[in-house]
């Protein structure tokens, strides 16, 4: 019996042959090259009605190129292993995300003539009329990524987890996943407490894909998840409602203060948030996830690469906000976030990088 099962948590049982993993590798390569051959002809395409959107972009050296492509092996690799270990099911791996792509596809074309017209006007805080902005903090109210109305509209939720699955060449699912092992091994040191009663938060929810994960790793646990897009979160009710298991509690809320008492949460994970944020807010994040956090459990964060530990990215992290909409990306490449977590009073922090992705796991201490 494995540690995570002696503990109540489920290790799930492994596929023995090379099979599986040729065809998770066969998915993988192909969503790859299609999403690939996708933003190359969007962009040619984008270029044609917003020529200016790439005058500071840099083109990528050779070099950068084998290392992405080397990283993604790696990652491939490690994210089969841990589903082989047990660490989740390993129809995770194949949880696919072509069928979302073919389904939007449309959506998406037609998505990319307002993110251009967008780019032209230089319009980087534009919302329709019908959207309701009232009660949200200003660093928010941003198209982020050009993404039309913001993270406030029905059809931003619908596009978003597959524009980040092109973003990344297919391959944000298992950067994603690699908050699951350090949450699962935390979680299996907890004596004395039963699976349900084990609370876990994912601060910045959006659409649920990460809670998705989580349920079908932590099958038992009760989870919550919070956002200030209630367009967002409507479509995670959606998400997760299709999976089995207890449905996830879900509140909109500002993530400087969490609608939740002290010392509340086993775990806490947090995917994708602080590049969004101004460097203040990300402090004060961080201190309320602290305070949530019952002494002994554990804070995940997920987020992009920094210059600070890969210097050999720079271009590529340069490239990011002159191509996107990120007005905190550049101050978040060289924060010391590593100082925040123990500003706020976390200790035993862990870094780890995988692709583009960094992770800080921290503790709070008992």
């Amino acid at each position: 019996m494995s540690t995570l099962s002696t503990f109540g948590l489920p290790s799930f049982p492994p596929i023995p042959d090379e099979l599986g993993k040729t065809a998770y590798k066969i998915l993988q390569t192909g969503k790859s090259g299609l999403f690939l051959a996708h933003k190359n002809l969007s962009g040619r395409f984008g270029d044609l009605i917003a020529p200016q959107r790439n005058e500071q972009v840099q083109a990528l050296p050779q070099e950068i190129l084998d290392k992405f492509n080397q990283d993604r092996l790696e990652l491939l690799d490690e994210d089969w292993q841990d589903a082989q270990e047990g660490i989740y099911p390993v129809s995770l791996l194949f949880d696919d995300s072509l069928q979302e792509f073919f389904r939007c596809y449309p959506l998406l074309w037609f998505d990319l003539i307002k993110t251009c017209e967008m780019i032209r006007d230089r319009q980087f805080q534009k919302f329709s009329p019908e959207i309701d902005k009232e009660g949200y903090p200003s660093y928010y109210l941003q198209n982020f990524h050009y993404q039309v109305d913001g993270y406030l509209s029905e059809m931003s939720a619908n596009l978003y987890d597959i524009q980040v699955e092109i973003l990344f060449n297919g391959v944000a699912d298992a950067m994603r996943r690699r908050i699951l092992k350090p949450l699962k091994q935390s979680l299996a040191t907890i004596k004395d407490v039963a699976p349900r009663q084990l609370r876990v938060l994912d601060v910045a929810c959006g659409t649920g894909r990460t809670l998705k994960m989580l349920r079908e790793t932590l099958p038992k646990v009760s989870l919550f998840g919070t956002d200030l897009s209630p367009a967002y979160l409507s479509k995670a009710n959606q998400l997760l409602s299709q999976i089995p298991g207890e449905l996830p509690q879900l509140l909109q809320a500002n993530a400087e203060n969490l609608p939740y008492i002290d010392n509340y949460f086993h775990g806490i994970t947090c995917v994708y948030l602080f590049h969004e944020l101004p460097a203040a807010v990300r402090q004060t994040v961080i201190n309320e996830c602290f305070r949530v956090t019952k002494p002994g459990g554990v804070f995940i964060i997920s987020d992009s690469v920094q210059k600070l530990d890969s210097p050999e990215l720079e271009v590529m992290m340069e490239n990011f906000p002159a191509m996107f909409h990120e007005p905190y990306y550049r101050h978040y490449t060289t924060d010391d976030l590593t100082l925040r977590l123990r500003k706020a009073g976390f200790n035993n922090i862990q870094i780890t990088n995988r692709l583009v992705s960094k992770y800080w796991i921290a503790q709070k201490p008992e």
